[in-house]
């Protein structure tokens, strides 16, 4: 039988899994922009595809017990839905990528402060903090390369900020919710909302893409990986480690989110890493272990 410090272990080597398959989407995306979709509608299709997925396999009973539940689940469809992917992926097209790998990765930082902030039950050590600020640096040497210079762009930055906030919101709520509910209900609802409050996007960014384009193997593949794995599997998987090991914890794990992007593309869209990409890697991986020692 395994020990209670074993399961845990898992429960941390299942956090850095999610992250890593959640750091690997960025190619995904790419390879989906540059097929013709919009940001609009890739979330769309990868929320109906999650959707579909996951209604075999959840309770059939459509509420939740309370209204302030449900409240709760429109919220996280917005925050870890509809709002978060819309906000960061049109950032993109507004500011640099750079700006937006960096910015979105403040999210743990984020979630450390409204904690303490708004959640008695949270209280931050020194260790919790140094960490979340090693591995920060990390992030800023391997998305920046070295090369500190932070091109402002109001708006692109401020939608980018705004994403970071809802995943700290998201990730708060959820640790709330998260022991009331099973995490495959939970899973269904933000999938759900995320859908409904995404739809009033349209009016401004109307559907644009033709069946011909979705009918494309390398467009349906990455649709699939999308759906299936990045959203349906990892989301559902996800609310589970909340529940485990806290809000706080899992949310520094995405610290690693820029490591695994740049391995990825280095593989698959054939950008090297460099030797300064190494060093950042390393002190992501320094900070995420004082902070979640």
């Amino acid at each position: 039988m395994p020990t209670t410090k074993n399961k845990n272990i898992l429960w941390h080597l299942l956090a850095i899994a999610i992250v890593a398959v959640w750091g690997t989407t960025f190619v995904n995306t790419k390879v989906l922009y540059n097929s013709g979709l919009t940001p609009l509608e890739i979330f769309f299709l990868r929320f109906v595809i999650a959707y579909i997925c996951i209604w075999f396999i959840s309770p059939r009973h459509l509420f939740s017990r309370t209204w302030r539940d449900e409240l709760i689940m429109v919220l996280l469809g917005i925050t870890g839905g509809s709002v978060f992917f819309l906000a960061e992926n049109y950032a993109v097209g507004l500011t640099y990528v750079n700006n937006v790998s960096f910015i979105v990765c403040t999210a743990p930082l984020l979630t450390v402060i409204l904690g303490i902030t708004f959640v008695k039950s949270i209280k931050a050590s020194w260790s919790l903090i140094l960490g979340s600020l090693i591995a920060l640096m990390g992030v800023a040497i391997v998305i920046f390369n070295g090369s500190f210079v932070l091109h402002l762009n109001p708006w692109g930055d401020l939608l980018t900020l705004l994403a970071s906030l809802c995943w700290a919101v998201y990730s708060l709520l959820m640790k709330k919710i998260s022991n009331s509910y099973s995490a495959v209900f939970i899973t269904r609802k933000i999938f759900f909302y995320g859908l409904v409050t995404v739809l009033p996007a349209f009016l401004f960014d109307p559907w644009t893409a033709t069946t011909s384009m979705l009918l494309t193997p390398k467009v349906i593949l990455n649709l699939l990986f999308l759906g299936l794995i990045a959203s349906f599997l990892c989301f559902v998987l996800w609310t589970l480690v909340i529940a485990k090991i806290g809000a706080m914890t899992s949310s520094n794990y995405l610290y690693l989110n820029p490591i695994t992007t740049v391995v990825t593309s280095a593989i698959f869209l054939n950008e090297p890493m460099t030797a300064i990409a190494y060093v950042g890697s390393a002190l992501i991986l320094v900070g995420v272990a004082v902070s979640n020692k």
